[in-house]
């Protein structure tokens, strides 16, 4: 009964050449999912043009004829998926840094909601829960296999590994493809990022040099680029694209400076053996990467691998997500032209496959051809990307903010007046409110004097100045760095609250500054033409 159903559907479409009947006819190469490589998706096309009448375009695409609505071909082109791929890669970057831009902006008003919610919890009638909650212990594994540590160091160390596992992939990206692939662009957020990890550590050491809290020196070297897009997210129009590249490049740079000072300074003893198997771990994600291999639940397992070794070991585990994300593999298997013609194919051939009045089922051909456009997806998006925008949402909008929840309550009845008196309070605030906007500056100024980097399109050094108070919200990285040097310790209440003010004040001051140094775009000339209006492209009005 199915197969009389299909071969009615069939005629009733006219096509040529299909009287096949159900799964019995349907060739071999259409039951067979073992191998979705580029050449067998080529080889599916290739047997369904020769079956039903199809001729090959120029560039190798497969194209059903015979099919004409209103006079023009209803069959996407290549050109026209291209556009709907993205346009030119200029768009194309143009939106990410838009969409970038924009998902860490929700995520910083987030971030900032757990914050204010850690604070009230920490200083309301349950503050004892608040505390208590954190220092309970919690284990994972079976059996023997086991990790016992309090509910604050899953947080701190496994958590946190995720993070720096997307920021790793991150750093790698830029380094491919985004500003910090190019030297010349690159230079100016990296010597602004220099200079705002140098300045305040200097500052910091000064004010707690021969101290216990000298370790400290590397809380105020940190910028939290979810609170500083979501300042610059409040000025809306205002801010040239470029000064939202120079601020997400010069995170990027501070993150690497962030990454190196953990890994080098603030290790503890260090376990040579756990560390020697750490080694292998990351040996054999350098292979697979080597080999070629895509499936990330590969990198997966061996990553978790090597984050408990490197917990083990003494080197902070977070350093594992910078080497897991470095071996992660940033190549596509095919390329967007042979993506647009394999699509392109096997949208023909799903259209083509089944007759009208189908019901909610598929057939074989046309499962074929959706199977072979997921494995045409996959193969033109990186497993970087894929692992990227997995990742992604979940760091922004679960990880960062129960992190804040975790570590920036303290307790406010000790008053701040006993933190203005405290040189690590102060060294804190010192650093991120006065040399983080120096050092970015003045590091900037000399790469643009020397000819080493060039000044963005549009962006003013008034602009800069705006985006170096930004960067002094070091919040997050701060608070991590703080965790990890001092300890908890009654040090690290007094550095925290030297992060709340600075990043408080550097909000406030840096949104001020760009605010009156960046004039609002101009408004298009109004026109009673409607055409004219519906031609405005409502993104680009947005900036």
């Amino acid at each position: 009964m199915g197969s009389s159903r299909m071969t009615a559907a069939h005629a009733a479409t006219g096509r040529r050449g299909c009287p096949h009947e159900g799964e019995k006819s349907t060739p071999r190469v259409f039951r067979n999912r073992g191998h979705w490589s580029p050449g067998y998706l080529r080889s599916v096309l290739g047997h369904y043009s020769q079956r039903n009448g199809e001729h090959p375009n120029r560039d190798g695409t497969n194209i059903v004829s015979g099919n004409v609505e209103g006079g023009r071909s209803s069959t996407p082109t290549p050109g026209t998926i291209q556009h709907s791929l993205g346009g030119p890669p200029s768009e194309r970057l143009v939106r990410f840094f838009r969409d970038f831009a924009r998902i860490e902006a929700l995520g910083g008003i987030l971030l900032l909601v757990a914050t204010v919610g850690s604070l009230a919890w920490a200083n309301s009638p349950w503050s004892e829960l608040y505390f208590s909650v954190w220092k309970m212990d919690a284990v994972i594994g079976i059996g023997a296999l086991t990790l016992e540590k309090p509910m604050l160091a899953w947080i701190n160390d496994a958590l946190m590994a995720l993070f720096f596992l997307v920021i790793g992939l991150e750093i790698k990206r830029e380094l491919l493809v985004g500003p910090l692939a190019d030297r010349r662009r690159a230079a100016l957020p990296v010597a602004a990022a220099l200079g705002g990890m140098f300045l305040p550590a200097a500052i910091y050491t000064a004010l707690n040099l021969n101290t216990a809290g000298a370790r400290g020196w590397g809380i105020p070297m940190a910028t939290d680029i979810a609170f500083a897009l979501g300042v610059l997210a409040l000025l809306g129009d205002r801010i040239p694209l470029g000064l939202k590249v120079f601020l997400v490049a010069l995170a990027i740079a501070d993150d690497i400076g962030a990454v190196l000072v953990i890994a080098f300074f603030y290790t503890a003893k260090i376990s040579w053996l756990y560390l020697g198997v750490g080694g292998m771990c990351f040996a054999c994600l350098i292979a697979a990467n080597a080999w070629a291999v895509r499936n990330l639940v590969v990198y997966g397992l061996l990553g978790i691998g090597l984050w408990i070794c490197f917990l083990k070991s003494g080197v902070h585990a977070t350093v594992a997500g910078i080497l897991l994300a470095a071996t992660i593999p940033a190549r596509a298997r095919i390329d967007v032209d042979e993506f647009v013609g394999t699509s392109t194919g096997l949208l023909s051939m799903f259209r083509w496959a089944g007759g009208h009045g189908e019901g909610s089922f598929l057939n074989s051909e046309r499962q074929a051809a959706l199977y072979g456009l997921e494995r045409a997806c996959e193969s033109v998006e990186t497993p970087l990307q894929r692992l990227e925008r997995g990742l992604h949402p979940w760091v922004t909008f679960a990880i960062l903010p129960l992190f804040a929840l975790a570590n920036a309550g303290v307790t406010l009845d000790e008053g701040f007046g006993s933190a203005l008196s405290s040189s690590v309070a102060l060294g804190v605030a010192a650093g991120l409110l006065i040399g983080k906007p120096l050092g970015i500056v003045a590091f900037s100024w000399l790469a643009v004097r020397s000819g080493l980097a060039a000044m963005p399109a549009g962006v003013t050094w008034r602009q800069v100045w705006g985006v170096g108070c930004l960067a002094g919200i070091g919040f997050t990285m701060s608070l991590f760095i703080g965790s990890v040097a001092l300890g908890q310790t009654a040090m690290l209440t007094m550095a925290k609250m030297g992060i709340l003010m600075a990043s408080v004040v550097a909000g406030v001051l840096g949104w001020a500054l760009l605010r009156f140094a960046t004039q609002p775009p101009t408004p298009l000339p109004s026109s009673n033409s409607s055409a004219c209006h519906a031609g405005v492209d409502a993104d680009s009005m947005r900036g």
